[in-house]
């Protein structure tokens, strides 16, 4: 069995990006933003089993950009599914890892540190998120009132999400809701508990054009 494993999940269509491009084959640096994923990993750890997670229509297109990059990193291509509770669904039947991060296709930047710090907790605890405290104030909206709502108590999600391969398994034979929106809702309404670790600030999600001239002024910093 190896080690551990990723799964990064790529599912984009570009809508929000307004580009006709999907959001993880838009350059930065010069490369797709989703080799600066793939690399990442595989810059942290060279063993990790690498599962990418791709709408099958985007084969040919990411296999012609490997290609065309000479990307040579090993990783496995999975067919996605219609939500990204089945796109991970499909990915975890690849996986044989013993600890199994799950990670957006479109955060390029999260750092090593981040990295580790979710395998070491996830091997401790079972179920860890990386997050990061607020910095801006909060209100909660209903209707036409909002409510201030203190910023302390509440965190920012990111990934990877990590997970012993046997609880993130046991959480997707639950059947989907609408509520699922990452894997830590669905392992969390599987009855496991969630461990938070420091994430980094860096890593965004790219899903604007503005998170893009994010991602080029960090590259460029680097």
């Amino acid at each position: 069995m190896i080690g551990n494993t990723v799964i990064i999940v790529a599912g984009g269509r570009g809508i929000r990006m307004g580009e006709d491009v999907p959001k993880q084959f838009i350059p930065i640096g010069g490369l797709p933003v989703l080799m600066h994923t793939i690399k990442g990993f595989y810059d942290h750890n060279d063993s990790l089993e690498i599962i990418l997670v791709l709408p099958e229509d985007q084969f040919s297109y990411w296999q012609a950009l490997c290609r065309k990059h000479n990307f040579q990193i090993r990783h496995q291509l999975i067919k996605g599914g219609k939500t990204r509770y089945n796109s991970v669904k499909n990915g975890l039947k690849a996986a044989s890892g013993e600890l199994v991060a799950v990670h957006d296709g479109v955060r390029p930047f999260v750092s090593p540190e981040t990295i580790e710090r979710c395998f070491h907790a996830a091997k401790k605890y079972g179920a860890v998120i990386p997050v990061m405290e607020l910095t801006d104030s909060i209100r909660k909206v209903n209707g036409n009132r909002s409510e201030m709502r203190p910023r302390y108590a509440y965190r920012s999600i990111q990934t990877p999400q990590i997970f012993r391969a046997s609880v993130l398994r046991k959480a997707y034979e639950l059947p989907y809701r609408s509520d699922f929106t990452d894997d830590a809702s669905v392992v969390e309404a599987a009855g496991f508990t969630i461990t938070l670790v420091e994430g980094n600030s860096e890593n965004i999600k790219i899903t604007t054009p503005f998170d893009l001239v994010v991602a080029e002024a960090f590259l460029k910093s680097r």
